[in-house]
């Protein structure tokens, strides 16, 4: 398994920026990319950005420009530096990981660290 633990959400005026971090430990090898979702109250889970092995990139239309997504191999752990955050940006964020074991295809998340962003 793989277990992941997010950091660094917090409250921050509009324009401002955070970054999360999400670091990984147990089985990271088999690990093919890690990225971000999140949830704001009343809507579903969305995809932020994603990062692959390989370094692939993946945003969301909302936020290209805006949010970065990197990962240092070297600490298992992924960030995600938000920019010219907005309200519209609060929600939970959470860390993912998708990846295979035993031949089968997983997802692994992280418990959620809430973003608030005030106008």
């Amino acid at each position: 398994q793989v277990q992941l633990v997010e950091s660094g959400g917090g409250l921050v005026q509009a324009g401002g920026s955070l970054r999360l971090s999400c670091a990984a430990s147990g089985r990271i090898f088999s690990i093919n990319a890690m990225g971000w979702y999140r949830q704001a109250p009343g809507k579903q889970r969305e995809l932020v950005a994603a990062i692959t092995n390989g370094g692939s990139t993946n945003y969301a239309d909302s936020v290209k420009g805006r949010f970065t997504v990197s990962r240092d191999n070297a600490k298992n752990t992924v960030y995600l530096q938000m920019n010219a955050l907005k309200p519209e940006d609060t929600a939970v964020y959470y860390c993912n990981a998708k990846g295979v074991m035993g031949g089968y295809l997983y997802d692994s998340w992280g418990q959620g660290t809430q973003v608030t962003v005030s106008s």
